[in-house]
């Protein structure tokens, strides 16, 4: 029996059941010993040696390429920087957003008390009322909310997407990304977008969240917040590492132009690539990422294959804060080529400065001491006038004081006296217009030219807002044109009208009540417009103006406003002449007008802006492109800095836009030298045929006159008729060229003018590697198109490949702003010339007595007498508004014997082409080194000759 038991039992031990669970048991105490020792013996001790290791590869940015003028001058280079970058590190889960956007929230705050700035290259910014508008529209903008809303095309957009409003895409992603709070805590449903932020902040964490968002395929891929930092915002971020998950200090590289205003349109400036960009440039290279700085506008772009590197990489380790711990595989980066130009940099500036220091003079020859100006019909625009009313409340309508600031507890005394004005004059206005609304309904034309604006004002709120459906009036509506076109009825009635048609959308207004009657829609949309106006920018500021025009704020105050705020300042004399009252509003204003203090494109008045543009006659090299005004490209690259764009965008002079390739305006009389190649050529005029001017027209009906009309000009031939600028010359080439047979023909006419315009260049872009509007020639009536009217619109760019092509007897070049590339050590890579795009085989008999007849026009100006150099050229003005100046014209070459350089100047509202003329003189003066330089570039307002005519 003891051996049975005995068996039984080594039988037990023996099987494999209990050899099994004594291997797992040992197993397991091995394990718990193990972990009893990791986690409680030595725990302490691994948990601070502990690193994860995280592998990822990293792509090395490569050094733009510089950018030089002709003489190797540097326009733009590249700049050691910091910036403060963030990676998506953080745990997925329902805390997630929360977590980024508390980081983000105190990220944004270290570096804005630092003084520095949020990248914001986003496509929704906020304007002046603090509201979100979009940066982009048409295709630009589809092509964004299909981005926002997860779209691969356009077309896949729902028609609600398609639509939706600024404040609606950021409330959407708002709520996407967890931006704001909820009203009861724990329940998804009463989620507040944007609730406890401002506006400004939701839109800055919005923008990293949305740059996240695009890099989330790819984790562990740095977010830029804010680049080109200062060390102070370095050292309080690597202070604050340990409550910022992801956040890290990136060196990187910052895009630097040198003197930037005088080159901002021609340079352009370069920011982070957008959806649109990348898929083109992955075209040309598949290198680009969707994290690229690439060039946005100017020569930045137009020569960013040349000027991107090319990116190294290497492999990194990271730890679970995303700091990198090792690295391996280096491969280093090579730089982007070198660009040089062929614009001089000294005369750009000089020509800039010129531009500037004239249209000074210019406005302080025109402010007069008076309230207003009143233009009739009978009015020239020679007469127009500059009440100098209008300038104190340029001062507040283009933002030359900080109109924010008076209500800030820091403001001064002048400060709080006008915000306390406004604030009554406020209320005063709404509560008028809700009284005009719903009790006296006044006629538009009964109403004062104040209340007039306001009306007009709430009409274009209330069509833009959608409040009234633009697609659903009809515009032959009798009602409709009583109020748009007679004036008779007022905006009470119109809108009451809107609601009986069904023209008002209603889903704008707050109406519970679906059955809303016409009074109770009514009376909403009175207090939507009274709501709207109370943060309205333009109506808040359009106050200004009637607080001025009736006395209750002076321009004693508004010079004193410019002093309290910093805006000018004057030397100890004259601050004890100023506040001893020995200086009147008057002459303070035209004082600071004429030392720059303030400049023209500050005020914003007719004329604030200007082009120009300098030629090799003999390359058709680009030696000097000027648009005035110009803005800092610094601050547009490296990240957008959006409180400046937004003031550039709402700027009235709009030194965004580059006047010298996108303007176009007709090109007055300057026209005429095509004119005469087409009557020599085509043979309806001779060198020696003349033409009688008797100051009027008379072949046509509705007979076109003379500049000199009531008196003529008598006979004249070709050289005559460029010299005295003859209207009556020019009138009969154009009915000459359009005659077949005995009758006359408007179209054959144009068809003829149109044919010799394109043997100038005319019918076509310059050649320029930067943006340029396309030309148009005039395709209406042959006669008054011969002399610059008609539809003829040409840029300032355009018109100086065609001032080229006379000056140098008929070579038309395809203009050049490009001379060599060189990689980063100086070895050339390539050299670039202007092309040849036609020549005008034309006998020099025709040539000579073109170049006669514009080097008289000089002759025949007293200030250009003197000068040093021969110039030959032609004058030209050209109307577009009845009530304001008309835009001045001036194309020039010289020396006139063996023509060196070719100049077109254009002055937008600049009244008389004489100033035109005036100013491309000192711009000969300064090229040719007539005069010493200081005197041409004083600095201060240069005062010009009237010269009021209309001899061109």
């Amino acid at each position: 029996m003891f051996d049975e038991i005995k068996e039984n039992i080594i039988k037990f031990i023996t099987s494999r059941a209990v050899i099994v669970s004594f291997v797992l048991f040992t197993l397991a105490c091995v394990m718990i010993y193990r972990l009893f020792s990791l986690q409680v013996i030595n725990g302490e001790y691994y948990l601070d040696t502990f690193k994860l290791r995280i592998k990822k590869e990293k792509t090395i940015a490569a050094a733009r390429g510089n950018i030089y003028d002709r003489n190797g001058n540097l326009l733009a280079y590249n700049e050691l920087a910091n910036s403060v970058t963030i990676e998506d590190v953080y745990k997925s889960g329902s805390g997630k957003n929360a977590a980024i956007n508390q980081t983000l929230n105190s990220l944004i705050d270290i570096i804005e008390e630092n003084g520095d700035t949020v990248d914001q290259d986003f496509n929704i910014v906020l304007n002046e009322s603090n509201e979100y508008e979009f940066k982009v529209t048409g295709n630009s903008l589809l092509r964004f909310l299909a981005d926002v809303y997860g779209h691969t095309s356009v077309n896949d957009l729902k028609y609600e997407e398609k639509t939706k409003t600024p404040e609606n895409v950021i409330d959407d992603l708002c709520k996407k990304f967890g931006v704001g709070e909820y009203e009861t805590p724990g329940v998804s449903s009463s989620f507040v977008a944007r609730r406890g932020y401002t506006n400004d902040r939701a839109l800055k964490i919005l923008t990293v969240r949305y740059n996240m968002d695009s890099n989330s395929y790819q984790k562990y891929i740095d977010t830029t917040v804010a680049s080109d930092v200062s060390d102070q915002t370095v050292a309080d971020v690597m202070e604050n590492l340990g409550m910022l998950d992801g956040v890290s200090i990136e060196e990187s590289t910052a895009r630097k132009y040198v003197d930037s205003q005088y080159f901002s349109h021609l340079l352009g400036y370069t920011g982070k690539v957008s959806e649109d960009e990348l898929a083109e440039l992955q075209q040309i290279s598949s290198s680009y990422g969707i994290n690229d700085t690439v060039g946005k506008s100017g020569i930045e772009q137009a020569m960013e294959s040349v000027l991107q590197g090319t990116k190294g990489s290497e492999t990194v380790y990271v730890d679970n804060t995303g700091q990198v711990i090792e690295t391996s595989n280096y491969v280093d980066s090579i730089a982007g080529n070198d660009v040089y130009l062929t614009i001089d940099k000294d005369l750009t500036e000089a020509c800039y400065d010129i531009i500037e220091q004239s249209l000074a003079g210019i406005l302080v020859s025109k402010i007069q001491n008076v309230k207003t100006y009143t233009y009739t019909e009978t009015s020239s625009s020679s007469s127009i006038v500059i009440p100098i009313y209008d300038v104190y409340y340029a001062i507040f309508d283009n933002d030359v004081v900080d109109i924010p600031h008076f209500a800030e507890d820091d403001a001064k005394d002048t400060e709080r006296a006008v915000y306390e004005a406004f604030i009554s004059k406020n209320a005063s206005v709404l509560a008028n217009l809700r009284e005009e609304f719903e009790v006296t309904k006044t006629p538009y034309n009964a109403l004062t030219s104040e209340y007039q604006w306001y009306m007009s004002h709430i009409a274009a709120m209330l069509y833009s807002d959608g409040v009234i459906n633009s697609s659903l009036v009809d515009k032959e509506d009798d009602v409709y044109v009583a109020w748009t076109t007679d004036e008779t009825i007022s905006l009470t009635e119109y809108l009451k009208y809107a609601i009986a048609m069904n023209w008002i959308d209603v889903s704008k207004l707050s109406i519970d009540n679906q059955y809303a009657d016409s009074e109770e829609i009514f009376a909403q949309i009175v207090d939507y417009t009274i709501n709207e106006l109370s943060s309205d920018y333009d109506f808040q500021t359009r106050l200004y103006k009637y607080l001025l025009l009736e006395g209750t704020i002076s321009g004693t105050q508004v010079c004193n406003l410019l002093l309290e705020q910093g805006k000018v300042t004057l030397s100890d004399e004259e601050q004890g002449i100023w506040d001893r009252g020995g200086e009147t509003a008057y002459s303070f204003m035209t004082n600071r007008i004429s030392n720059l203090d303030i400049t023209p494109a500050q005020l914003a008045l007719d004329p604030c802006t200007g082009s120009m543009v300098v030629t090799d006659v003999n390359s058709g090299d680009v030696l000097a492109i000027v648009s005035y005004p110009g803005y800092d490209n610094n601050k547009m690259a490296n990240g957008v800095d959006a409180e400046y764009y937004a003031k550039l965008r709402s700027d009235n002079s709009n030194p965004l836009y580059n006047y010298a390739t996108q303007q176009k305006t007709a090109p007055g009389s300057t026209f005429k030298i095509v004119s005469a190649t087409a009557g020599l050529t085509e043979g309806v005029i001779t060198t020696d045929s003349t033409i009688f001017c008797g100051g009027i027209f008379d072949k046509l009906d509705h007979p076109p006159r003379c500049w000199i009309y009531p008196s003529g000009h008598g006979n004249l031939n070709v050289s005559g008729g460029i010299r005295n600028s003859c209207n009556v010359f020019f009138y009969e080439v154009g009915y000459r060229l359009g005659l077949l047979g005995n009758s006359y023909s408007s179209e054959t006419g144009l068809e003829k003018l149109a044919k010799y315009a394109d043997m100038y260049g005319l019918t076509e872009k310059s050649g320029i590697e930067i943006a340029e509007s396309e030309p148009s020639v005039s395709d209406q009536d042959a006669v008054r198109s011969a002399i610059g009217q008609g539809s003829h619109s040409y840029t300032t760019i355009g018109l100086a490949r065609y001032v080229t092509t006379i000056a140098n007897s008929g070579t038309c070049y395809n203009l050049s702003l490009i001379d060599k590339t060189t990689d980063s050590n100086g070895n050339l890579l390539e050299e670039y010339s202007a092309s040849v795009r036609n020549t005008i085989d034309m006998p020099q008999s025709y040539w000579n007595a073109i170049h006669l007849g514009m080097r008289q026009v000089v002759q025949d100006k007293s200030y250009y007498a003197n000068l040093g150099v021969n110039v030959a050229g032609k004058t030209g003005t050209a109307q577009e508004s009845k009530s304001r100046p008309n835009h001045s014209l001036f194309i020039c070459y010289a020396p006139y014997e063996q023509p060196e350089i070719a100049i077109a100047t254009r002055i937008a509202y600049g009244y008389t082409s004489s100033y035109a003329a005036q100013i491309t003189k000192e711009a000969l003066a300064y090229y040719f080194e007539l005069r010493d330089e200081d005197d041409i570039l004083s600095g201060t307002a240069r005062e010009l000759q009237d010269g009021a005519t209309n001899a061109d």
